[in-house]
């Protein structure tokens, strides 16, 4: 099962024995541990439940339930992740880490984007600026005109200035490769979203 939880440490380069340069992003994945598992005959659909990091203060809702996972669990995130089939001998409690990853694989990673604020169409919608020459009024990143003659109103999904990033992005078919499994690293050729030290899970295909 390839699934796994991490934090983005940054980008860097790795050169290949063929001498030829490759951009990755080095994640700090794993240890996770699997904290529920459910089935078709319980819960209608099979999904392994893992959590990942540290946390503090949890509410006892969630210590009761990570519990039955080990008395020293207590994951900071927790994801579920839907599979086909139940691996054999999966049961609460084990380790999932890199290791289950090899070099070579496709892998689908989610992540939340860098917020970027409150932002104008210029930069949010990639809009032209107004024409800045003789005679004109000066603000050459303003909207301009949103309504029409009839009906009297703007429509909904009108491209206007609002809050930018902070999105929830999935990118699919990176290639893992490098892995460090004395480190818990792992190196996905090209970008992962998100700001580094942000929360990602990487789901391969098996």
């Amino acid at each position: 099962m390839q699934v796994i939880l991490g934090t983005k440490i940054g980008m860097t380069q790795i050169i290949g024995e063929d001498g030829v340069v490759t951009p990755v992003t080095i994640l700090q994945a794993g240890p996770c541990t699997v904290t529920q598992i459910k089935t078709t005959d319980t819960d209608g659909y099979n999904a392994v439940q893992v959590g990942f990091g540290q946390g503090k203060n949890l509410s006892k809702s969630v210590t009761g339930h990570v519990k039955k996972a080990g008395e020293k669990v207590s994951p900071k995130v927790i994801k579920e992740f839907r599979i086909e089939e139940i691996p054999e001998g999966m049961k609460l409690g084990d380790a999932i880490t890199v290791e289950s990853f090899k070099i070579g694989d496709k892998v689908t990673v989610t992540g939340t984007s860098k917020g970027k604020g409150f932002a104008g169409t210029v930069k949010r919608h990639n809009f032209n600026e107004s024409r800045n020459t003789h005679g004109f009024k000066g603000n050459i990143r303003r909207v301009g005109s949103i309504g029409s003659m009839y009906p009297q109103k703007v429509f909904k999904g009108r491209k206007m200035p609002g809050r930018m990033g902070h999105d929830r992005v999935t990118v699919k078919n990176l290639t893992v490769a490098y892995i460090d499994a004395e480190n818990n690293l792992i190196g996905l050729k090209g970008a992962v979203p998100g700001p580094k030290k942000g929360i990602v899970s990487v789901e391969g295909k098996e």
